[in-house]
Parts: C-alpha cells; structure tokens; sequence
C-alpha cells in the first residue's frame, strides 16, 4: 500500500521541480537580457546607437535601454585627448635640418561624426598632426622657428582645427615641445652670439669716448671763453696732489699779481688740507 502512495505522489513532485527549474532559466534570461539592454553611460561619455545598421542618435548620460542583437553601440569619451606626435625631421626654408616633437590637444564635439565620417579618429589626429607638422616647419625658417614659437603653434592649431571638423574633432592647442638643432649648428650660433656681445660692447666703450670728447671739447670752449676757470681748474688739480705725502710739486710762477695770488690760492688750499688731516 505505501509502494502505491508513493507512485501516486511521484508524478507531482516532477511536475514542481520542473516549473521551478524552468522559472529559474526565465529569470537567468531576463538578467541576461537586461544586463545586454540597460548601459550606464557616464557624464564625460556619449553612447552612439545603430538599429539594425541605421543611426538612431547619441545619447546620455545616464541610463540607455537598447535592444540585444538589434541595437549596436559605440562609446565616445568626451574629455580632452592628447597626442604625443613622434620626433619628425624636417629640412626648414633656409635649408637647415631640424628635428621637431609636437602635442595635440583634442576633443570629440559631436559623436555620431566621430563614428560614422572617420573609422579611427585618434590615429587619423595623429596621422594628420605629422603632415600638418613637417608642411609648416618646412615653409618657416630657423630664426622663426626659434623665436616665433606662439605664432607657429597657433597656425598649426588652425590648420588641424579646420582639417579635422568635418570628423566632429575639435583641436583646443597644439605645443612644439623641442626643437633640436645640429651640433654643428649650434656651435656656429654661439660664436654669432659671442661675436655679437663683443660688437655691442665695444660699441658702447666708442660711444663712451665720443660722449667723453663731446664733453671735453665743450668745457674747453668754456675755459678759452673764461681764463679765470681754467685757472680755478689749475688749482683744484694741484689741491688734489697736494694730498699725497712725500710728495714735491714744483708750480711755475707766473709774474705779476696773478702769479702771486695764484701762489697764495695754492699756500692756503695746503694749509686747508693739513688742519684736514
């Protein structure tokens, strides 16, 4: 009797394991399918979404529900990129062989032009930043690639702006980072350089004595229009050896009250000159 109850019973329980079993596969599906339809797209990233290959839009951030197997998407990051453009050497317009490195600074603007007018839009910046590069260095000269840094930097930066909106890029700055010259070239530099500090100074030290004779051929006209000042200078000079000990100074003696008072001058400045000391 009992064998009979348990094979009444038996069909039952198969009948629940079964509806549990297939509760559990449903449930492992839907969790499937919403991990594969519900993407969290954050605030520096925009999702593009394609619906059986068209473009429906970019959208985020925030929570984007697409449709397993029929929606395909490509995230974009928004925020600045940087392009490290590798070491190029170029022959500038004079003729001078240079070596250059530059960064690009970039940014995505409008994402469904980034995905859908250029496949790799990094490597194209980067392919296109070379050629923009050795183009520009090529029509400069080395006097201007040294000094005109900024002004270079801004044409390279409008140029590859121009060139990449098409592709929805928006180039924000390019640098030159180093600018390596010959050797030899640069030993040449640094004699012009110390050729021209020897220029300029003894073009100072000539523009001195010409300033000096200026002055000397004016207080000269001064002394041949005064004789009297002359005289004083006489003095003044002889006052200023006077302060030397051991020392003799012999003085023409003019004739005449002028010599004597001359004399006199000459006694009395000694005179100061020893209570000085």
């Amino acid at each position: 009797m009992a064998g009979i109850v348990v094979s009444a019973q038996q069909p039952g329980g198969l009948e629940q394991i079964g509806d549990l079993l297939a509760l559990a596969i449903g449930l492992l599906i839907v969790i499937i399918i919403l991990a594969y339809s519900i993407r969290v797209v954050r605030e520096y990233e925009r999702v593009v979404v394609f619906r059986l290959g068209r473009i429906i839009g970019a959208k985020g951030p925030g929570i984007v529900i697409v449709i397993p197997i029929i929606d395909r998407v490509v995230m974009v990051d928004l925020r600045i990129h940087t392009v490290d453009v590798p070491r190029q050497r170029i022959i500038t317009r004079d003729n001078v062989e240079v070596s250059v490195d530059a960064v690009v600074y970039y940014r995505v603007q409008d994402p469904i032009k980034a995905v859908t007018t250029v496949r790799n839009y990094h490597l194209a910046v980067t392919m296109l930043a070379q050629t923009v590069l050795r183009d520009i260095i090529g029509k400069s000269e080395l006097d201007d690639l040294l000094t005109r840094r900024d002004e270079i930097n801004k044409e390279l930066q409008k140029i590859l702006d121009e060139l990449t909106d098409p592709w929805g890029i928006k180039v924000t700055a390019v640098t030159l980072k180093e600018v390596v010259l010959p050797e030899g070239l640069v030993r040449a530099m640094a004699r012009q350089a110390e050729a021209e500090r020897w220029r300029r100074a003894k073009i100072i030290e000539a523009e001195g004595e010409r300033q000096a004779a200026k002055i000397l051929a004016e207080a000269a006209e001064i002394y041949e229009q005064h004789p009297a000042a002359l005289r004083l200078r006489e003095l003044s000079t002889l006052l200023e050896v006077a302060k030397e000990k051991n020392l003799i100074v012999f003085y023409p003696l003019t004739a005449g009250f002028e010599g004597v008072a001359s004399l006199t001058a000459l006694a009395e400045a000694r005179k100061r000159s020893g209570e000085s000391r």
